[in-house]
């Protein structure tokens, strides 16, 4: 079976929702318009239980099917980045210095596809939780919305996302049963000596030749502290010292980001580096303020979600990828996960900047294929009963 008729023919309409949130975009919790605009169009489709200022102006909704069943959730992301887009398209920001550069406007609008369909036919049993979230970008939407308690307060038992793929093929859903994004950690660390001339360095504590020490030290967690079969990234991001040649520093700052799949090798990654910021620190007679922050867990699929996601794929693309690589990137989606089993997919929208850049756009192309995906997995996962 290919993409689902009917949400075929209305892929214009999504387009043009899409490219409506696209011109408008909103960052972190602050989705208002957004999350008005979607409530609206739910309105429009016959959807009456919709519930709104979820972490603030997240969304969900509720469809009911024919008899008795189960709740399935659906996922997508509403917000924004703080980028200038560079597109030059028609659509463009009206925001300055805000964009969609990471494809929520098109996951909202493939929800909203799925959502048309599911309320029009209803050939399902049980019911749908259609959760638009804010906050992906930023502060972990997807976590406050689970601490607020959508899952029990709406009986979900199962819930599923999609992210879109710059660069994968039109149209290929891709996924894998375990980790599939990283969990990401970050660092912020300021080193205070005693700064003063530098033609007399005697007479200071320069934190430079401790903050170049610390960074190269920080290289080796992941090459000399880790299973060279494990994951782990360390990336220092930002050294910020100095404003003339003459003059030594009193304070270095530094900062930067560290991601793993493992729990073990999360923790190592974190004592190493409090380790080494010590010790240096020590070492060099400079004082050490180091603020380490866990934030978005892994995001881990669930094998048997998995494994029936990818039947469902099959059913609506040409081509399926039940193994893809995992990334170090990081989802929130990921809180999600933890409270509910589910699974995380990736649509292929063809060729062209990847995400988090100021010319990416979503191909609207590949909506059909998201909305159908979702509307058929909500079909197969609770069917009619005789």
């Amino acid at each position: 079976m290919p993409i689902v008729n009917r949400i075929a023919e209305f892929g214009p309409d999504m387009a043009a929702w899409r490219q409506h949130i696209h011109a408008h975009p909103e960052l972190s919790l602050a989705c208002h318009d957004t999350a008005a605009f979607v409530v609206a169009r739910l309105k429009e489709f016959g959807i009456s239980e919709i519930h709104e200022g979820i972490a603030t102006s997240g969304v969900v909704a509720l469809i009911d099917g024919q008899g008795p069943g189960p709740v399935t959730g659906l996922r997508a992301d509403m917000d924004a980045l703080p980028i200038a887009e560079e597109t030059g398209a028609p659509y463009a920001s009206t925001v300055p210095g805000a964009m969609h550069a990471c494809g929520h406007d098109g996951h909202t609008a493939m929800l909203l596809g799925a959502a048309r369909y599911l309320a029009e036919t209803r050939n399902f049993s049980g019911r749908v939780a259609l959760i638009f979230q804010p906050a992906e970008e930023t502060i972990g939407g997807g976590r406050i919305m689970v601490e607020e308690g959508i899952m029990d307060r709406f009986g979900i038992e199962e819930v599923y996302a999609i992210h879109t793929d710059p660069g994968g093929d039109l149209g290929v859903l891709s996924t894998r049963p375990g980790p599939i994004m990283a969990a990401v950690d970050d660092f912020e660390l300021t080193l205070t000596g005693r700064g003063g001339h530098a033609a007399h360095p005697d007479s200071t504590i320069d934190p430079i030749p401790c903050a170049l020490a610390i960074g190269q030290a920080f290289q080796t967690v992941p090459s000399r502290n880790l299973d060279p079969l494990k994951s782990l990234v360390v990336s220092l991001t930002v050294v910020q010292g100095g404003s003339a040649t003459n003059v030594i520093p009193e304070t270095v700052y530094m900062a930067g980001t560290v991601r793993s799949f493992d729990p073990e090798v999360r923790d190592m990654a974190e004592r190493r580096i409090r380790e080494i910021v010590a010790g240096q620190a020590a070492s060099y007679g400079v004082s050490a303020d180091l603020d380490y922050q866990r934030n978005y867990p892994p995001t881990v699929n669930h094998a048997a979600q998995t494994g029936f996601a990818v039947e469902v794929a099959r059913e609506v693309a040409a081509t399926v990828e039940d193994d893809v690589e995992p990334s170090m990137g990081a989802e929130d989606f990921s809180y999600m996960l933890e409270a509910r089993p589910g699974a995380f997919l990736y649509l292929g929208q063809g060729e062209g900047p990847s995400v988090h850049h100021p010319k990416f756009d979503f191909n609207d192309a590949a909506a059909p294929f998201g909305a159908s995906f979702f509307a058929r997995l909500v079909e197969r996962r609770q069917p009619l009963r005789p």
